[in-house]
């Protein structure tokens, strides 16, 4: 079939929004109508070709959007259907099998190899020459997408497509690292080190859980207001104070918890100093190559770990952002700036400049009339 795409030509360019044909799904696949897609920085990275994947290739991994048709084998989606799009995973390693599938053992080529896990490609030019897709197992720059049931996630038709894509991976990665990996409960502290999509996903879904101390830790001053309005009780200007200083004196034992959205080398340093005694640093970003930490400083049973996607199964995660946002306990309205398709790089441009935490490109058609168009620095 015949459908529009942002294509990235060369690293950092303009995109190109041109035609493509799309195959028909196969049995294991489902063909969605995509409404909306949020920016996440992974895509701003693949772009730079700061993290590779090849070139031409259709960026895009937080779709929300309508299934059209399905293949014959899938049997949990249909027609109609509302869905969130997530990352891509393989559903057969040990840890696939183990509930795990964010440390699939084939993580990279399910999501960024370009291609689907077995070297073909359903993306194509008029002429029949190959653009790379299956970014995240999705390719959600474009007007519809081929997915599977493994990251297409079913949501009530209540649910505002062109508002829950980023709840695919940016808030999903935040707010499952507070509630997956650290299994934040009422009265917990947190320290959150960068609030951007991820960070206020890690700042909301703290405050939904009852956090009794949320630290919020970042250079934008008008981010870490928003974060104070958000959930934070208490926001850090890492411009003009030490950090870890600045949490002890929220917590003069430290912090139970420290999510680092940053990968900088000096926020790793904080975030280990920062900590109470059993406390667990949890990185989603990938770190600068100078970052290390000594084994001493871990002494009083303290931990640092990678966290993927925040821990989170799509299928059961997505659908309880869901509920949180429909009874106001996750309120990603509040950060989202809606642009048109083809504004798409003066979205980039936009997230680049930090005024946006959570761009949001309008693709195709949906049920709401009652978009919002909250403007987020």
């Amino acid at each position: 079939m015949h459908i529009r795409a942002a294509v990235t030509e060369a690293p950092g360019r303009p995109f190109v929004l041109t035609d493509l044909d799309l195959d028909e799904p196969r049995d294991n696949e489902v063909l969605v109508r995509l409404v909306a897609t949020g920016i996440c920085q992974t895509d701003a990275h693949v772009w730079r070709q700061q993290i590779p994947a090849p070139l031409p290739i259709v960026l895009g991994h937080e779709g929300a959007g309508v299934v059209e048709k399905v293949g014959d084998a899938v049997e949990d989606l249909h027609p109609g259907d509302h869905v969130v799009l997530s990352y891509q995973s393989c559903g057969r390693c040990p840890q696939c099998l183990r509930g795990k599938p964010a440390y699939c053992d084939r993580a990279v080529a399910a999501n960024f190899s370009g291609a689907r896990l077995d070297g073909t490609c359903g993306l194509h030019r008029p002429d029949g020459s190959a653009v790379h897709g299956h970014f995240f197992g999705q390719s959600s720059f474009a007007t519809h997408a081929l997915v599977t049931s493994r990251n297409a996630v079913k949501i009530p038709d209540g649910a505002p497509l062109e508002l829950v894509g980023p709840l695919g991976c940016g808030f999903q990665t935040g707010a499952g690292a507070v509630l997956n990996t650290f299994g934040v409960a009422a009265g917990d502290t947190v320290a959150i080190l960068g609030v951007g999509a991820v960070g206020f996903g890690a700042v909301m879904a703290a405050a939904a859980a009852g956090a009794s101390a949320i630290v919020a830790v970042d250079v934008n001053p008008r981010r870490l207001a928003l974060a104070a309005d958000m959930g934070a009780t208490h926001i850090v200007d890492a411009r003009e104070a030490d950090v870890a200083q600045e949490i002890r004196r929220v917590k003069s034992r430290g912090v139970e918890h420290v999510l680092d959205t940053t990968g900088r080398a000096d926020m790793l340093a904080h975030a280990v100093a920062a900590l109470a005694p059993l406390g667990e640093v949890g990185l989603v970003a990938g770190g600068a190559p100078d970052a290390a930490i000594t084994a001493s400083a871990l002494g009083l049973g303290l931990s640092v770990r990678g966290i993927v996607q925040g821990d989170a199964v799509p299928q059961l995660f997505i659908p309880q952002l869901v509920q949180m946002y429909q009874a106001g306990r996750f309120p990603i309205d509040r950060l989202v700036q809606h642009y048109a398709f083809d504004d798409i790089d003066a979205a980039f441009e936009a997230a680049a400049r930090g005024d946006v935490v959570k761009p949001v490109l309008h693709i195709g058609e949906t049920d709401s009339e009652n978009r919002s168009t909250t403007d987020v620095r």
